[in-house]
């Protein structure tokens, strides 16, 4: 092959290449760049506020939680609700703060209806029992700083609240009211599946080692009492909040459906003037996510 010719290939060797990567280019230049990926929502936690201390919660994993409902007797609890138990749905986990009729409520109903355990203060599940308000199957008692791991991934443990407890139950013979002994009430802290930690406080007034269960337990939400005369006050509880326990937020519940316990959420929110911990108000049957 002369030079000549093998000049020419040469040239057509190149212009090829050059178109090429032309081409391929061109093609780059007018495909779309992959959209992003859109960000994997995180499972919500949803609390509804049943009335007074009365929670129906949703977990991150589906499991419906429900704690101290007050559902027939609370003046504030959704009509859907009383005019049907078990529309508030398949129950996983029952819990009860203490004896009383504004938080033991319907439980031992519900308990029934779902056949699922009622989980509360050893000494009043223990009289639920034996005076046949609570099949012996569907009750579990633990105490003060007990532990239990009733569902896959949720941990419940009892915590000090600063309160009585009675069971009041009418005599089967008179039918007229008689009171039993009912141990004491606690408060929970639930930890849910993704780690998101509730402290429901139950009923309680103040005492120093809310400093110490918010410091170990570390709770993202509080749920807390405010209606004051049987619980903290308005002020009591914003002083509890800011001094010892200082969550991310808080809900203020046991109020609005009592006479006797006169706290409102406008002295409430007046006495956490200055406080960055996000306080949530709700209505009774509301339902918010976190």
């Amino acid at each position: 092959m002369n030079i000549r010719n093998l000049f020419k290939l040469s040239v057509a060797a190149v212009a090829i290449t050059s178109l090429s990567a032309f081409s391929l280019s061109a093609v780059q230049a007018q495909t779309p760049a992959a959209p992003a990926a859109a960000p994997v929502a995180k499972p919500k936690v949803e609390m509804q506020w049943l009335g007074q201390a009365g929670f129906r919660i949703t977990s991150p994993g589906g499991k419906l939680i429900v704690i101290d409902p007050w559902i027939k007797g609370g003046p504030k609890a959704p009509a859907n609700y009383k005019a049907d138990l078990a529309s508030i749905g398949k129950i996983e986990l029952l819990l009860v703060t203490h004896a009383h009729v504004d938080h033991l409520g319907d439980a031992p109903e519900l308990a029934k209806i779902n056949n699922t355990k009622l989980y509360g203060p050893a000494d009043m599940v223990t009289p639920l029992i034996l005076l046949g308000v609570l099949p012996a199957e569907l009750g579990h008692r633990f105490n003060k700083t007990g532990a239990v791991k009733p569902l896959p991934g949720i941990k419940v443990t009892a915590v000090q609240a600063e309160h009585s407890s009675l069971l009041v139950l009418p005599n089967p013979t008179t039918n007229k009211p008689e009171p039993h002994p009912a141990g004491e009430a606690m408060g929970y802290i639930i930890e849910l599946e993704n780690g998101f930690k509730i402290w429901h406080m139950g009923d309680t007034g103040l005492f120093g080692d809310m400093k110490f269960i918010a410091e170990h337990y570390k709770p993202d939400l509080v749920l807390i009492p405010i209606g004051g005369n049987f619980t903290m006050a308005p002020e009591d509880a914003a002083f509890a909040l800011k001094t010892w326990i200082k969550p991310k937020v808080v809900i203020p519940m046991h109020y609005n459906s009592n006479p006797l316990t006169p706290g409102t959420l406008a002295e409430f929110t007046a006495a956490m003037k200055g406080s960055t911990i996000k306080i949530v108000p709700m209505t009774e049957g509301q339902t918010v996510s976190f």
